[in-house]
């Protein structure tokens, strides 16, 4: 709890000199939609494997018909410090995470958001990207959905080794998730609980704050990259950032820390919602063209079938059970 708090304090001071000195809370009034919405995601971010981004992106992009660039550079700024909150929360109050994929996934969500960002960048039109997000993400909710119907599915906690061939799935991985990051802000964190989840049958409770904290790392660098090497941070990006920065390093950890408390299937459950509520959203609003709506069911269709191989696919690891953390139910189907 000590990380975390002296993160707050010390963020929130800087923070308020800064408003304070420069007579900044008159954007309050003008971005009020913004604090509201990140007050909604920044809870996401820290309870579920999708960042800030996942409901700010769609938000902004969809709802509030902002630039894409602008919505992927604020989830880059927002994230740094809500899911940098959330993070030093789950560290500091010891939940349990998986660290052997942070590790491995991280090294692929580096090299997948560099080449998204330099090479893949501006390639496709807005509403493909938006239909992308949603679709996607519907698409894995399916599959997890169905899977977990299986009321003697394995559940395991940890993984104990990983040869060579792991080892390269959580890389690939992780490198898929960075180039989604690196279009969305948001990414990396759920492609990874996807393979975490499906392919080696962890736990969603510790699959979710594992997620957070490999998202933070590909976040920090994302929103490094944007200010200082690539200087594309628009100002009002910047002042959407402002007006979400309280929030959000408040509900994140709330987030971590709530779902510590409900069981496996309460997670899920959360994560179907949020994903179902953002298709909907997507297609009410951008009203798609029938081409687009073929797009759209073809990335849900394939994305499905993609999830489901996955899950039937073995893995080459040594895995036990482990129930004895505080922070995990007992054998919760």
């Amino acid at each position: 709890m000590k990380y975390y708090l002296t993160f707050l304090v010390g963020v929130l001071s800087i923070w308020i000199y800064y408003m304070t000195s420069n007579n900044l809370f008159y954007l309050f009034e003008k971005n009020w939609v913004v604090s509201l919405t990140m007050v909604f995601g920044s809870f996401v971010a820290g309870a579920t494997s999708e960042g800030g981004g996942a409901v700010a992106f769609p938000v902004f992009t969809l709802l509030l018909d902002i630039s894409p660039s602008i919505a992927r550079n604020f989830c880059f700024a927002i994230q740094s410090i809500g899911m940098t909150s959330a993070s030093l929360l789950i560290i500091g109050m010891k939940i349990p995470v998986e660290w052997k994929s942070i590790r491995f996934a991280s090294i692929g969500g580096f090299l997948g958001l560099v080449f998204g960002i330099y090479l893949l960048d501006g390639i496709f039109p807005p509403k493909i990207i938006k239909l992308l997000f949603v679709s996607l993400w519907l698409s894995f909710a399916i599959a997890l959905y169905l899977l977990n119907k299986n009321k003697n599915r394995e559940i395991i906690d940890k993984i104990i080794t990983l040869d060579k061939i792991e080892v390269i799935k959580l890389i690939v991985f992780g490198f898929i998730g960075g180039v989604i990051t690196s279009f969305f802000g948001d990414g990396v964190g759920i492609f990874t609980f996807c393979l975490l989840t499906l392919h080696y049958k962890i736990n969603e409770k510790i699959a979710t704050p594992t997620a957070v904290v490999l998202m933070t790392i590909n976040t920090l660098i994302g929103f490094f990259m944007h200010v200082f090497i690539l200087k594309d941070f628009q100002p009002v990006a910047f002042n959407y950032w402002l007006c979400a920065i309280p929030f959000v390093m408040l509900f994140a950890p709330l987030g971590a820390y709530l779902i510590t408390l409900v069981t496996r299937n309460v997670v899920t459950n959360f994560l179907y919602i949020v994903t179902i509520i953002q298709y909907l959203g997507a297609i009410i609003i951008l009203k798609p063209s029938l081409y687009l709506c073929g797009i759209s069911f073809s990335i849900i269709v394939f994305g499905y079938l993609f999830f489901r191989v996955l899950s039937k696919t073995k893995n080459r690891t040594i895995s036990i059970s482990n129930n004895s953390n505080p922070y995990l139910e007992k054998n919760q189907i």
